[in-house]
């Protein structure tokens, strides 16, 4: 059909003829000439993808981070003063933590582009009157488009002719396929239930039918529900406001130290240029040039042990926010669940649970009979029925589709007011009608039952109540269950649906079961053992949903369906969610599982949210973390979700709430480890301002970048991937505002292990220059009889700084256990990185060129046999205070 001109607005739920008008179309579809210019004019059948951060914006914000702010700062001092040299090493210094940090996080988004695309690449639609194969982001308005079993739909479209089932569980989250007939009468509240239409990104189980389409792409439903995920705006993690915070933290007291002892270098007789030196000294020694890379380099790590356990991480910090996690909001379909149905009970019209019966025979033959699904080689079919069909082929009863489709002599699909299907079919000679369907619908059609040897006998008032308490019991399990029956037509065959639907034989009742899957409990268990709260929030039946939830270990207070939800004044879903109970959310629009998201992060939880459907992308934005599945998900919920899990399993979270408490425990580790040197660096200097300039600088500006570039790097990495802690699993989750540093952490760092250091690292200095025969006021510079004595000195404070990080590192490894309780060789990265510092520190001081670039000397082995028990004492002390706070931790209130 060749139209022209601007397609009308037009409303799918009207009638046929006025849609078809409206969109200008016809059953035998447009021209390919008209499809061409709607696809010019409207645009591909494509969703809108949110915009990623250009590459070269990422690498800038790299370069312009607090920390890399202040090593510019000391980049420029340097050159000022003349200490050209010393300038191109900060740069250098700035470059690779920028490219570090840059190559990480590109590397994790391209990891989850990998996953590939979830809309059809092509549909088949009629074009012209005929058959064409086209391009799904080819579709338009208009378009006739033909939709078979197993096919997943390119876009919106209302139903022309046919039938066919369809699962909505993308967009509903009912695991349970939907009926949709072109003649069914359409008296549906929304139009998601209505019976007449069909949307992208569903797919159809069973049957067959022509559909005109009314929406494409950002039009459509799915489209709506990714532009409402658009709108939701995405905060910074906790983990990226606390280096945040940090990073400010120490950019003021770095340049706070810096001009407050710049006159007290000026005081002391230097000359403005040295005074710039010293200033530069100061800020270096402030500033953890290792931070960034150990920070980027840990979450790293934390994203690759996700990865090993079927998790792909987007953002690197999204490690650290899963460890922060106290509610997961969990979906139930395809998270929870397996989502295959699943047969779990079989009773026979007498109530009986034998597998060996005759009415169980009967039974399984009937469900094989009335079935349209496939089991052979790639499942096609409703899953209920594939379920069906899977049990039949276990109980020793297998029907080739081939055989059965022959042997078939009428259907009568599935029909949602009569709530039943049968089919009509010569066995053996013999016609005989099978039906299932929904109990209240077929038992009241039977008037006989088999007893326990298979004979037919007439189904009593007793019997048929005796069938419904049954059929009562499964349901209140949570079960879907279907009644089946079968009767022998003697008279040709039924002219008609309603005569050949009576007076059936029942043969029992299937209960089938969407499962748990069975590692979910566990990961239940795990999530209450670490103060986690686990709500369901699902678009599935409440009932259902909560024999799940209670199955998997979740403790139901609580069941509020969307209607219900929706009537709650916000202060009162506050309240509910602001408790202990867990609650399952049933029959849950996007925005209800959005605001169930807000409604927790305003209660302070740190909320993850998981899910599979277009539905549940809005949340997964809003939601602290979102973690959408990656087999079975869809595009738009693995756009929105910060996590991806690669195997569907509800367990990777628990593993991931694990790792993530690792690894934020592991970066408070290597924080400590790094500011505990910021003392003994900062102290030399202070010793010489405040004295004068009679103490010469104990430790020059380029010995501390080799201390925290290269001495302390290696050790602060290996800390990053220190095994847990005992116990990390059974603490409670820390608060949204608890930061990485606390005041324990600072006092570990700058009173113990910190001051004790800055208290060892000076005895060398003194011993050297006082055995050389120094005076206070001595002069030490170049050409002096003291210089080399002094070069010596320097350099036993650079190596007194480096044994002691020996200490703080094997200290650092523990925030409240002792030493012993993770063993002193558990951690062997550490112990590589150990020896790569005594092996570096070693070169710095004993090879000719590096003693010209960094002013160091030979030391003699006295001077070292001096410092051997330094990393003894400094992780002595550190491990006696922790010792007291277990002690008086264990004690309690007295």
């Amino acid at each position: 059909m060749t139209v022209s001109g601007t397609v009308e607005s037009a409303d799918p739920r009207g009638p046929v003829a006025t849609l078809l008008r409206d969109l200008r179309s016809g059953a035998e579809g447009l021209s390919v000439r008209e499809a061409q210019r709607r696809l010019h004019v409207h645009g591909p059948n494509e969703l809108p993808r949110r915009g990623t951060r250009r590459w070269w914006k990422e690498l800038v914000r790299q370069f312009t981070h607090p920390l890399a702010l202040l090593l510019w700062a000391a980049a420029v001092l340097a050159v000022v003063s003349g200490a050209t040299p010393l300038s191109i090493a900060i740069l250098v210094v700035i470059v690779l933590n920028a490219v570090l940090a840059f190559v990480q996080e590109r590397h994790a988004e391209h990891a989850v582009e990998a996953l590939g695309q979830y809309l059809p690449q092509r549909a088949w639609v009629i074009r012209g009157g005929h058959r064409h194969q086209v391009p799904a982001r080819e579709l338009v308005r208009g378009d006739v488009l033909l939709i078979d079993e197993g096919d997943r739909i390119s876009a919106d479209a209302r139903l022309l002719s046919g039938s066919i089932e369809v699962d909505m569980s993308a967009l509903t989250g009912e695991s349970v396929s939907v009926p949709r007939g072109a003649d069914f009468v359409d008296d549906a509240s929304r139009a998601l239930d209505s019976p007449v239409l069909v949307f992208s990104g569903t797919v159809c189980t069973a049957g067959s039918a022509r559909a005109v389409v009314h929406s494409t792409g950002a039009r459509t439903e799915i489209g709506r529900i990714a532009a409402l995920s658009e709108r939701v705006h995405v905060d910074e993690s906790p983990l990226e406001r606390q280096v945040r915070r940090v990073a400010w933290l120490i950019a003021a007291v770095a340049v706070a130290a810096g001009v407050a002892f710049l006159p007290l270098g000026l005081v002391a007789g230097l000359t403005l240029s040295t005074a710039f030196v010293f200033a530069i000294g100061l800020l270096v020694a402030n500033v953890p040039e290792g931070l960034l890379p150990t920070i980027t380099l840990a979450l790293a790590v934390g994203v690759r042990s996700m990865a090993k356990r079927g998790a792909v991480v987007k953002r690197l910090s999204a490690v650290e926010t899963l460890g922060a996690t106290t509610v997961i909001c969990t979906d139930k379909t395809g998270t929870l669940t397996a989502n295959s149905m699943r047969v779990v009970t079989v009773r026979s019209g007498l109530g009986l649970c034998s597998t060996e019966s005759p009415a169980e025979h009967a039974l399984v033959a009937a469900v094989v009979r009335c079935s349209t699904a496939d089991l052979a080689g790639e499942a096609v079919g409703d899953p209920t029925e594939l379920a069906l069909l899977a049990h039949a082929r276990n109980a020793g009863t297998d029907l080739d589709t081939e055989t059965r489709d022959r042997e078939r002599l009428a259907l009568y699909r599935f029909d949602p007011r009569l709530k039943r299907m049968s089919t009509v079919d010569s066995v053996g000679g013999v016609v005989r009608v099978h039906v299932k369907g929904a109990p209240e619908e077929v038992l009241p059609r039977c008037v006989t039952t088999l007893d326990e040897a298979g004979t037919e006998v007439p189904l009593s008032e007793h019997e048929r109540a005796s069938a419904e308490r049954v059929v009562e019991e499964m349901t209140a399990r949570g079960l879907r269950v279907l009644a089946v029956a079968h009767r022998v037509w003697t008279r040709g065959t039924p002219q008609d649906r309603e005569q050949a639907e009576r007076d059936l034989c029942l043969l029992g009742v299937v209960g089938l079961l969407d499962p748990p899957r069975p590692e979910v409990a566990a990961a239940v268990k795990a999530c209450h053992e670490a103060g986690v709260t686990v709500h369901v929030v699902t678009g599935d039946n409440g009932r259902t949903a909560a024999e799940i939830a209670r199955q998997v270990g979740i403790r139901v207070a609580r069941v509020i369906d969307g209607e219900e939800l929706d009537a709650l004044p916000d202060r009162e879903l506050d309240r509910l969610l602001g408790g202990d109970a867990e609650i399952v959310f049933s029959r849950a629009a996007p925005e209800a599982k959005l605001r169930i998201a807000d409604a927790l992060r305003h209660n302070g939880e740190v909320v993850a949210m998981t899910g599979d459907g277009v539905n549940d992308a809005p949340a997964l934005r809003r939601a602290d973390i979102g973690v959408a599945m990656g087999v079975s998900g869809t595009d738009v919920a693995r756009e929105a979700a910060t996590v991806v899990l690669t195997d569907d399993n509800f367990a990777t979270i628990v593993a991931g709430v694990r790792e993530g408490r690792r690894v934020f425990d592991n970066v408070r580790k290597f924080v400590l480890y790094i500011f505990a040197h910021a003392v003994p660096e900062v102290v030399p200097f202070l010793l010489f301002a405040l004295s004068g300039g009679v103490i010469p600088l104990p430790l020059t500006v380029l010995q501390i970048l080799a201390i925290d570039l290269g001495t302390e790097t290696l050790p602060a990495l290996a800390l990053g991937r220190e095994p847990a802690e005992p116990g990390l699993m059974t603490r409670s989750p820390r608060s949204r505002t608890e930061g990485v540093i606390t005041k324990r952490l600072l006092w570990r760092a700058w009173a113990v292990m910190g001051g004790v250091s800055a208290l060892l690292v000076l005895v060398p200095f003194f011993a050297v220059l006082l055995n050389a025969g120094w005076r206070p006021g001595a002069p030490v510079g170049e050409g002096s009889e003291l210089h080399h004595a002094y070069l010596q000195a320097t350099t036993a404070t650079f190596v007194g700084i480096v044994v002691c990080q020996l200490g703080t590192a094997f200290a650092a490894r523990t925030e409240r256990a002792s030493l012993w309780s993770v063993g002193l060789t558990s951690n062997r990265l550490l112990l590589a990185g150990i020896a790569f510092e005594v092996a570096f520190t070693a070169a710095l001081v004993y090879l000719p060129p590096l003693q010209q670039v960094f002013g160091t000397a030979a030391l003699p082995l006295w001077v070292l046999l001096l410092m051997v028990p330094f990393p003894l004492i400094v992780w002595g002390v550190d491990e006696l205070s922790r010792w007291r706070l277990r002690h008086k931790r264990n004690a309690g209130p007295s």
